[in-house]
């Protein structure tokens, strides 16, 4: 069950990982076949990408083969492959009709071959990004078009006074040191312009320098499997120093250990930054500010995360040193990011909150009650239960804001999540905004066969008073419907008929799915027609 018959399957290449280890090795097909217990027919088939294996199988020949399960499995290099996926899409590359199985054994036998595109393609889009902005700032910008516009004036004005100077060889040495006059004169002025219109191009790329940082970021956070065994012991000193944690008690602790007050009020302010928000910590005054419209679950996790970042700042910032992080923007994004999940553990204790989701069977809103918590937290929680000897269901995360545009995501491996942009308008992601507040369950079918369970729920940040609006996102949650019946949202569906299952794909450029009826732009898988005549899109009202 998840898998259709035939269909190309999103997993890592493990078969041509076995092939190469035992070649390797320098063991033969048929005596791996014997030592797994296993017919070397049956061994080909699984070394030609032709049949699953996992279970006990996959562990014996882990074992025979020297090599971790985790290494043959593929989970690690899945988003390098959906990566490279997504850049074999592109127009630029769409012609050469690398497809999916191309590049899982792409990555399998020349993995960092395969890094190095990857890295390539970021870099290539970054520039396209940053070229496609600039056209934009030059033709809408009325700024960039005064500039411009100044410069070709001062370049018309000196050619002007230079062809007069050199055509009227017979000009009067007043009229001559006045055209001169004119030329330097007009020369400074587009000096003064050109560095003007410099600064601002630097300050435009500056902000964009963010882009690469986050991906940074994404690349430790994944490397880590989301999971970090250090700070998980670190929260559990914190804990254990506050006592029972509520907000009562962050706020005694805080005080007590570090002289920090806390203040609410209805008013909007901004941090240090000049960013509003419905919280901020003045390092100056020690004091904790929240907008009165912070709801209790908000209040208890950045109580935590503050009290996270003046007890542990060191456990932190050393997480930081990771090789990814190769900018101080990435290391200030990570910083705060792994503050969060000190933050995150100490207000869901890993084992404590793994065996009530477990009792619970992971009903997200029993939890958010139990923990006085948000569905947002629940699900982030959930998400970094990955450690090896005690995992919790596997599940990706994502987030949207009323847009639809992607604003936080952390892939599962086999489901191929976008990094940014928008997904699937099928996804329950979205569904969710038409039913604020009420959880929407989906079972979706891949083109390739996979099956996945999709939860969803709107959040929404409360208005502090009337002029203040009230903004929603959205939070979902995905997991192989092979675990869904672990959960309580399985409960209900027939997991083994696919037959009601919705048909989706990861986002409309990435879909083959050609006669998708809510397809929203064209395909660009690779191995499609390219530059074949098709029908026009309908736009949808």
């Amino acid at each position: 069950m998840g898998r259709k018959a035939g269909g190309e399957d999103m997993r890592g290449p493990i078969g041509i990982k076995i092939s190469s280890r035992r070649k390797a090795l320098a063991i033969s097909q048929a005596e791996l076949a014997r030592r797994a217990g296993i017919s070397a027919s049956y061994l080909n088939l699984i070394e030609a990408n032709k049949r699953d294996v996992g279970g006990a199988l996959l562990k014996r020949l882990a074992g025979e083969l020297a090599i971790e399960v985790g290494e043959l499995t593929g989970d690690s290099e899945h988003r390098l492959i959906a990566e490279l996926e997504e850049a074999f899409a592109d127009p630029v590359l769409a012609n050469l009709g690398l497809g999916s199985g191309g590049v899982r054994e792409l990555v399998a036998r020349q993995p960092m071959a395969a890094a190095a595109l990857a890295q390539l393609y970021r870099a290539y889009a970054a520039a396209v990004a940053s070229a496609d902005d600039y056209a934009q700032r030059l033709r809408a910008d009325p700024l960039f078009a005064q500039l411009l516009h100044r410069i070709v004036s001062g370049i018309t004005a000196v050619r002007s006074s230079a062809e007069i100077l050199e055509d009227v060889p017979d000009l009067a040495a007043e009229e001559r040191r006045r055209f001169h006059a004119t030329i330097t004169r007009e020369a400074k002025a587009m000096t003064e312009v050109a560095h003007g219109l410099i600064g601002q191009f630097d300050r435009e790329a500056e902000g964009r320098r963010v882009v690469s940082p986050v991906r940074e970021l994404d690349d430790m956070i994944f490397r880590n499997d989301n999971y970090f065994p250090r700070l998980e012991a670190v929260a559990e000193t914190l804990r254990g120093e506050i006592g029972t944690l509520n907000e009562g008690t962050l706020i005694d602790a805080l005080e007590a250990r570090f002289g920090v007050s806390v203040r609410r009020s209805a008013g909007r302010e901004v941090d240090a930054r000049g960013f509003p928000g419905q919280y901020h910590f003045n390092t100056a005054r020690r004091e904790m500010w929240f907008q009165t419209s912070a709801m209790a679950a908000t209040r208890q996790f950045q109580l935590s995360r503050l009290y996270a970042e003046l007890a542990a700042r060191d456990a932190i910032e050393a997480e930081t040193e990771a090789p990814e992080l190769r900018s101080p923007t990435a290391q200030r994004l990570a910083y705060r990011a792994l503050a969060s999940y000190v933050a995150g553990a100490m207000v869901f204790p890993y084992e404590r909150f793994l065996g009530d989701a477990e009792e619970l069977r992971y009903d997200i809103e029993a939890l958010r009650q139990s923990y006085t918590a948000s569905f947002e937290q629940v699900a982030h929680r959930l998400v970094t239960l990955r450690r090896p000897d005690a995992p919790g269901v596997p599940f990706g995360f994502l987030r949207s804001d009323p847009a639809g545009r992607l604003t936080k995501h952390f892939p599962l491996p086999g489901l191929l999540l976008p990094n940014s942009g928008h997904a699937c308008p099928l996804w329950a992601i979205y569904n969710a905004f038409r039913t604020p507040e009420q959880l929407v369950r989906q079972v979706v079918q891949f083109s390739d066969g996979s099956r996945y369970l999709f939860l969803a729920r709107t959040a929404v940040r409360r208005a502090a008073n009337f002029s203040d609006r009230a903004i929603h996102i959205s939070v979902m949650l995905a997991c192989d419907v092979l675990h869904a019946d672990r959960t309580v949202y399985g409960v209900g569906l027939d997991l083994g008929d696919s037959e009601a299952d919705v048909p989706v794909g990861p986002a409309c450029r990435l879909c083959t799915r050609r006669d998708c009826p809510e397809r929203q732009e064209e395909a660009l898988t690779p191995g499609s027609e390219q530059g074949a005549v098709r029908a026009p899109l309908v736009p949808r009202i």
